[in-house]
């Protein structure tokens, strides 16, 4: 029986049998995968188009924070120029570093895991299954050879990319000592010989908040770890409750994880005075007389110990006047991910024992702040960091507390001495925070960039595709008119390393 494909319109899907809508949703998913992999062919042109070769600067010197050659797959894939990962990404409407880990994705595929690439090609195994195994490859450590790389390939292609991660880890463990790649690293233990990739890691994901104020938390750590960490809350959590907490025991261990992170630095320090060494730590039975007040029977050292969690609170509220009283809304919105959070959090964030609150003077975005210096004040700088809230470069996420903040019309250092007014004075209309990525993108390329008004930048690329940025998002303004003239035939060669 044939398969036929169906276009309805969005009104007819309602019409459609339960076998006709089975039928469109296959084809939809074929369309799907379709595009997937010849993304993956455009990645890969993309960066044909950008080698090396291509980056045009003198042979005698190299200008600081210019562009460089970037190794993004393994070895034997080719180089390519590092900024052309950003035009990619904003005309697919992802970051930077999204782009480049598709375009290293697309590489390692077409050249280290060349049967994988076929399959893909071919329809035979999906795009996304096959990136997995790229990522991991890409990442191994010790890194694989493209002689190793080509074995995964070959033992994954086999079963057509149907590898879980766990299988995936155990086969890149297997290469790992089927080539003897650990012994290539002088500092490996030979005992040990890297056995497997190891998986520990603790994230601590603080670009998504959630609207109840929380952050996601991952980690893989040693069993013997864990079971101690295990222990350790489930004991913070019955304290807890013997105190009188009515939280559900998922939030008492989370509340309890963050006791821990507040509080084990500054006990362990605090009873690090008579009755320890450095080998076994304080004596158990000596501790806590040492911290006894006889007199009261509180801790005596108490007052001293250092303040454990210093909050910075940046909330946009809405407030109004009571008589002489200020009186705030319910709720604000949070500088880290752009998020609602609730009056109520905040109070009890600031309430917690042994909190250092800091308390910043209102600062009116309105305004227009000006230097008579290159360099930007602090008053000025924090306008901006408040203003932008993240890198202004197209979909990039960074808060703007980890950028730098540029003049979008350069500084002339010579303006003064020659008389002239300067054309990109140090003013909250000529400055912009950008992430340092974008902000050596936008001085070495041909990316540009203006505000159109506070808060609000426009940006064309080097092809001239142009693109709106403002606290809300990026919005693509659609591609140049007429269209960009296509790259002259003779592009060099890709680079490999």
């Amino acid at each position: 029986m044939s398969e036929v494909l169906l276009a309805p319109g969005a009104g007819e899907v309602e019409d459609l049998s339960a076998a006709e809508l089975l039928a469109l949703a296959r084809s939809r998913k074929s369309a799907e995968d379709r595009a997937a992999a010849d993304l993956l062919d455009v990645a890969a042109r993309w960066a044909d188009l950008h080698p090396p070769e291509s980056i045009h600067t003198a042979a005698s010197f190299t200008v600081p924070g210019s562009q460089h050659e970037e190794p993004i797959a393994g070895e034997g894939a080719p180089l390519v120029a590092e900024f052309c990962c950003a035009e990619l990404g904003t005309v697919l409407g992802i970051t930077s570093t999204a782009a480049k880990k598709l375009i290293g994705h697309a590489l390692e595929l077409r050249h280290r895991l060349t049967r994988l690439w076929a399959q893909v090609q071919a329809g035979q195994v999906p795009a996304w299954r096959a990136r997995l195994v790229a990522d991991t490859t890409i990442h191994s450590s010790p890194a694989l050879t493209a002689e190793a790389a080509g074995f995964v390939d070959a033992q994954v292609a086999a079963v057509a990319g149907r590898v879980g991660s766990a299988q995936l880890d155990r086969l890149v463990a297997e290469t790992i000592r089927r080539y003897d790649l650990a012994t290539a690293d002088p500092a490996a233990d030979p005992e040990d010989g890297y056995l497997h990739v190891d998986p520990r890691h603790v994230t601590v994901d603080t670009d998504d908040v959630h609207y109840a104020g929380t952050l996601r938390i991952e980690a893989e750590v040693d069993i013997a770890d864990a079971l101690d960490l295990d222990r350790a809350l489930a004991h913070h959590a019955a304290t807890q409750q013997a105190l009188g907490s009515l939280l559900p025991l998922d939030a008492r261990r989370a509340k309890a994880l963050g006791d821990l992170a507040r509080t084990q630095t500054a006990l362990e320090l605090l009873t690090g005075g008579p009755g320890t060494d450095r080998a076994s730590g304080p004596d158990p039975d000596t501790r806590r007389q040492d911290r006894v007040n006889p007199d009261t029977g509180d801790d005596a050292d108490e007052p001293d110990l250092p303040a454990a969690r210093a909050v910075v609170i940046h909330a946009h509220v809405d407030a109004s006047f009571s008589g002489d009283a200020t009186v705030f809304g319910p709720t604000g919105r949070m500088e880290n991910g752009r998020r609602l959070v609730l009056l109520e959090q905040i109070q009890s964030w600031c309430a917690d024992s042994r909190t250092e609150v800091t308390i910043k003077p209102v600062i009116d975005l309105n305004t227009t702040l000006t230097a008579q210096t290159r360099k930007v004040p602090a008053p000025i700088r924090e306008h901006v960091i408040l203003r932008d809230r993240t890198c202004v470069f197209p979909f990039c996420s960074r808060p703007t507390r980890r950028c730098d903040v540029d003049h979008i019309i350069p500084w002339d250092d010579d303006a003064d001495a020659e008389g002239r007014p300067q054309p990109g004075p140090t003013t909250t209309s000529n400055l912009a925070c950008l992430c340092r990525f974008h902000h050596r993108l936008k001085t070495h390329s041909a990316w540009r960039y203006a505000m159109v008004e506070p808060g609000v930048f426009e940006w064309t690329s080097p092809h001239g595709h142009r693109y709106r940025r403002d606290h809300t998002g990026t919005t693509d303004l659609g591609p140049p008119h007429p269209p960009h003239p296509t790259a002259p035939p003779d592009i060099p060669r890709p680079r490999r390393r």
